[in-house]
């Protein structure tokens, strides 16, 4: 992260996987790139999921009390009990993602790739990978491999630090 030693630094610890969850690492990534900063992601846990070649997200109601989905004009409340119905976390990510192509907001593909290009540094967290028994050769093109050494000697030199 020392190709322009007088840039800010922002980096970030992106834990999660799901749709929802997906958005807010590459929006803030991939802003702070076009902003100067450099930028590095660490893809820990099932944050890593967001690197693999296929992507499959997803969202779930349960333990997402703040979640409206715009429907017919009106804000749809899922309430936390509904989550446990089966077929409603289905029902939920396919309506995430008819809202997204709707109103026309880049998919995390999208995001993804406009990080690559803009050099975000992407970091796979190696014992996340055999944790979960992932190869190299699952994620996309791009990403290195690190560990928690690698993420804290990155976020020792950063201005910004994020756990998302």
């Amino acid at each position: 992260m020392s190709e322009r030693p007088n840039a800010k630094r922002l980096s970030m610890i992106v834990t999660k996987g799901s749709l929802d969850w997906a958005y807010p690492p590459f929006i803030l990534a991939t802003t702070a790139a076009a902003m100067g900063l450099e930028v590095s992601m660490f893809f820990t846990f099932y944050g890593l999921n967001l690197l693999k070649k296929k992507l499959d997200l997803s969202i779930t109601t349960l333990g997402n009390p703040a979640m409206e989905m715009p429907l017919m004009g009106m804000h749809l409340k899922m309430p936390n009990l509904i989550g446990m119905l089966p077929g409603v976390d289905a029902m939920a990510s396919k309506m995430m993602h008819n809202l997204i192509k709707k109103k026309g907001v880049a998919s995390i593909e999208e995001l993804r790739t406009l990080a690559v290009e803009s050099d975000v540094q992407m970091i796979a967290c190696q014992m996340t990978m055999d944790l979960f028994e992932l190869k190299r050769e699952d994620l996309i093109d791009g990403p290195v491999l690190g560990g928690a050494a690698t993420y804290i000697e990155t976020a020792s030199q950063s201005e910004i630090n994020l756990f998302i």
